[in-house]
């Protein structure tokens, strides 16, 4: 059998899919396009990912099985040729705060060999450079490089008597046992306001510990030794295997600071080990370099038996100034990476790798991308499947699109409306093809033909926050600004960190989880699951708890999920459909109640378009409309809200806000996941937005949404230390005579 033969999908059925069957060729890139909800996801990874990865690890035992991810079987009659896939997603590398862009690298890793080997002087091995390693770590901060600091002035109401409550902090208010250490210790005097307290009786209340009292009341303990306040908080509640830290986490929050350790100046390891050095750094201060820096640094050691491991060092600094994270550095904890940042990180990985023949897929490899990164990710793409592998990429933007071999539009639309394949082909055939991303390709950006006029300035004056190089920007109001800049310029760091202390009560959608668990939808979210539960209530004369899932008329054999998770030890947990119900959450009783022919379990199973059109009651079509309006009229009343993107929780996020009376927004990337489409749609959106009075500003790569905006702040010219400046500050059609930006040269 010939080994190029395509990959062959037959019958998919997942999600919206209509049993589709599809021919992709191997070792070539394939573009998989089509507006949001159209099924591009279902197929790529609910079912060509899914199916590699379950067959791959159905090759393991039972018991390795169970450490690695578990994946169901799609629905999908066969998929013939199939490679083994590597998929890279947007899931946010996330960890804790031991988890570093040099760890999760492997980069960290050969720098400890590195200094093991040739630093001086010699001071152990290569583990003692880990400062998760108890030999290694600073011991004040145990590693993490921060060290957390009670704020006296939270915890203490100067104004009050330790009898009146003086410690503001739950378990020390007066008559809790541990208010009695102080005033039963006969060392102060109880009534005494403590503003009036001499320097060495605040000293001892705040600070002094391990002596007993020479002259306390009865009921002070034989035994105990005093603590002051401040070491009992740290000890109590502030230790890592703290029970009650979790108890009392919102107390702790207000009266406790994190700060870089005063030790190791956020070096996170001990003295010794910081001592030994190669060209007068330490590790810890290679791993505060910059990649751009660093790679510069490791270069220059000129010791002949170090080649080999500097090599390799070099090697890998190289593959991450490639994907345009040369702004990092190694001690950036990954739970602060964006998901496109995750993404590019994982790609590193892959690059080293000589394996050919895999299949990898990618899911939107262009987001938080400026348009001049886009082109280094592409020959990035380009590279790995020029080594002999298949690469499919699902993606909107037309950058990514043009670069593909063959291309796969689903649709036409999107939800119950999509799940087609309404073109196969060369980016050629696409071009003369009817379907919208071929409509979309062939349009240009244009600039606004008339700009609006701001009501006012916002100035914020000297921001030197991390890489901003003390910076003055004016932001107008009461229109559009849009705020550009290459990945690492300091557009978040300008927008999200700084502009919050000018304006307060600015509203920031962003893209972040809204807090939820599985039983969190769509219908709950915009409150209109009360107004829906009372209309079954008053037209079948029943109480409306019943129809609440959470309630009385859930199933009780999935309890309300729709949805069983069976737990099999060694083994996957399967997840599988209730059988009682089948799915849809309630008891045979309350699924019998209906609303103009549909019962409870139908209407939560109804699109946002599909109920638009069922429901005409006022309170529930108007929030329908907000959710079409952005954009998410493909997704279920029921979806619960855990599995969506980032992208579509923020358009949801989007949606609340519409009719509320905020007045200053501030959106990062709105057009993640967004379809060409529909980026139109969302731009009509904001200008209605400000049409209302309100002011709009929008962190942006997008070109379409630059050039509509009607103001412009571009930072730049690089990332990281090389970024930070204000490039140009004026309307998006002026930047084009800029020569000094980046974003005007593409829009341009």
């Amino acid at each position: 059998m010939n080994k190029e033969n395509p990959i062959h999908v037959m019958g998919a059925r997942e999600k919206n899919l209509k049993g589709i069957h599809v021919m992709i060729p191997k070792k070539q890139i394939t573009v998989f396009a089509g507006v949001s909800g159209s099924g591009k996801s279902a197929l790529v990874f609910d079912t060509i990912a899914a199916e590699s990865q379950r067959q791959l690890n159905e090759g393991y035992s039972s018991f390795v099985r169970n450490r690695l991810p578990h994946y169901g079987q799609p629905e999908v009659d066969a998929i013939e040729h199939l490679p083994a896939a590597i998929v890279m997603n947007q899931k946010r590398i996330g960890g804790n705060a031991r988890s570093t862009v040099g760890t999760v690298t492997d980069i960290y890793a050969l720098l400890r060999l590195l200094f093991s080997r040739f630093g001086s002087p010699f001071v152990g091995y290569s583990d003692v450079f880990s400062f998760n390693n108890p030999q290694g770590m600073c011991p004040d901060c145990e590693g993490l490089g921060k060290a957390k600091t009670v704020n006296v002035d939270q915890l203490i109401d100067r104004e009050k008597s330790l009898n009146e409550g003086a410690i503001l902090f739950p378990t020390f208010m007066p008559g809790d046992f541990r208010w009695k250490r102080y005033v039963c210790t006969g060392l102060f005097d109880n009534d005494k306001k403590l503003k009036d307290y001499e320097d060495d009786e605040m000293d001892m209340l705040l600070y002094q510990s391990g002596f007993k009292p020479p002259h306390p009341t009865k009921e002070w303990p034989s035994t105990a030794l005093y603590e002051g306040i401040v070491p009992r908080i740290k000890r109590t509640f502030l230790n890592k295997d703290s029970k009650s830290a979790v108890r009392h986490k919102e107390a702790i929050d207000r009266i406790v600071t994190e700060e870089i350790c005063p030790s190791c100046r956020g070096g996170r390891l001990n003295p010794r080990v910081l001592s030994c050095k190669i060209n007068e750094k330490s590790i810890a201060d290679c791993a505060a370099m910059q990649i751009s820096e660093l790679i510069g640094f490791i270069r220059m050691i000129r010791e002949p038996e170090a080649q080999t491991i500097t090599e390799a060092i070099v090697k890998r600094l190289a593959h991450m100034l490639e994907i345009g994270l040369g702004y990092v550095s190694l001690n950036r904890e990954t739970s602060s990476l964006s998901g496109g940042e995750s993404q590019r990180i994982k790609m590193v990985r892959q690059l080293g790798s000589s394996l050919s023949d895999l299949l990898y897929i990618f899911d939107e490899p262009s987001i938080g991308l400026h348009p001049h990164d886009v082109n280094t990710i592409n020959r990035l793409l380009q590279q790995l499947r020029d080594k002999g592998n298949t690469v499919l990429i699902v993606e909107h933007d037309p950058d990514v699109i043009r670069i593909a071999d063959h291309i796969v539009e689903m649709g036409p639309h999107a939800g119950s409306r999509g799940g087609n394949i309404v073109f196969e082909g060369s980016l050629h055939r696409l071009m003369s093809a009817d379907t919208l991303t071929a409509k979309c390709l062939s349009r240009k950006p244009a600039f606004k033909s008339e700009v609006r006029h701001p009501d006012g300035w916002l100035a914020i004056k000297h921001a030197a926050l991390n890489n901003l190089k003390d910076i003055s920007v004016q932001i107008p109001t009461g229109v559009m600004t849009v705020v550009t800049g290459i990945a690492g310029s300091g557009k978040s760091t300008l927008i999200r960190q700084v502009l919050p202390r000018y304006c307060p009560e600015a509203i920031f959608i962003d893209q972040g989880a809204i807090g939820a668990s599985n039983r969190s939808n769509l219908a709950t979210y915009t409150d209109i699951f009360d107004a829906i539960r009372n209309l079954f209530s008053k037209e079948n004369g029943v109480n409306a708890s019943l129809f609440s899932f959470n309630s009385q008329g859930a199933c009780p054999h999935c309890k309300g999920l729709g949805t069983i998770y069976a737990d099999f030890a060694f083994m996957d947990t399967v997840a599988s459909v209730c059988e009682a119900c089948r799915g849809m959450r309630y008891t045979e009783q309350v699924l019998s109640y209906r609303l103009r022919g549909k019962n409870i379990g139908d209407v939560l199973a109804m699109t946002v378009e599909e109920a638009f059109g069922y429901f005409h009651e006022e309170e529930i079509v108007t929030p329908l409309k907000r959710l079409q309006e952005v954009g998410v009229g493909y997704l279920s009343l029921g979806q619960p809200l855990s599995t969506l993107s980032g992208g579509e929780l923020q358009r949801i996020k989007l949606a609340a806000e519409l009719e509320s009376s905020g007045t200053f927004y501030v959106l990062d990337e709105p057009t993640t996941g967004l379809h060409m489409s529909d980026v139109e749609r969302l731009i009509r959106l904001l200008n209605r937005l400000v049409e209302r009075g309100c002011t709009v500003v929008v962190i942006e790569h997008n070109l379409q949404v630059i050039c509509q905006a009607d103001w412009m702040i571009d930072l730049g010219p690089g990332a990281g230390d090389e970024g930070g400046e204000v490039i140009f500050e004026g309307t998006p059609k002026e930047s084009i005579n800029c020569s000094a930006s980046v974003t005007g040269r593409y829009l341009k």
